[in-house]
């Protein structure tokens, strides 16, 4: 089976339990960052590009994040500010969840403050991508 090229089309092929739960996900990240159009990159749903450049590599990758593994949920935050990474400054805000320095992964909706999630996610829309504040 081909992979999804869509994001609706990655949504539809979840099992119905992970699928309610990224729709949920999908619609409040659309709604708190409506002009970070969604698109799908490795196997992810991706909200906004950013141009990054380092020495050893360059390209486009997402702002915002999100997707479904098997046994848990990972949303992306790919932006700083002077005080680093906006997932690392938040995560004593966000609830049961484990975070690195750009990733928030969770096992289940309720772990997660949502509420505090969308604040990270509307500070990340606002001051794009990481090189941009870098």
């Amino acid at each position: 089976m081909p992979a999804p090229a869509t994001p609706a089309a990655y949504l539809a092929s979840l099992p119905t339990d992970r699928r309610e739960t990224m729709e949920t996900l999908h619609a409040a990240i659309r709604k708190t960052a409506p002009k970070l159009e969604p698109f799908l990159q490795s196997g992810i749903i991706g909200y906004g590009k950013f141009h990054y450049k380092s020495k050893s590599c360059e390209g486009d990758w997402f702002i915002i994040g999100l997707c479904a593994r098997k046994n848990y949920y990972s949303l992306y935050i790919c932006s700083v500010d002077q005080g680093g990474y906006l997932a690392e400054q938040a995560a004593p805000k966000l609830g049961k969840v484990k975070v690195g320095r750009s990733c928030i992964t969770f096992k289940k909706l309720e772990d997660l403050d949502l509420k505090a999630a969308l604040a990270v996610v509307k500070q990340a829309a606002k001051l794009g991508g990481m090189n941009a504040a870098m």
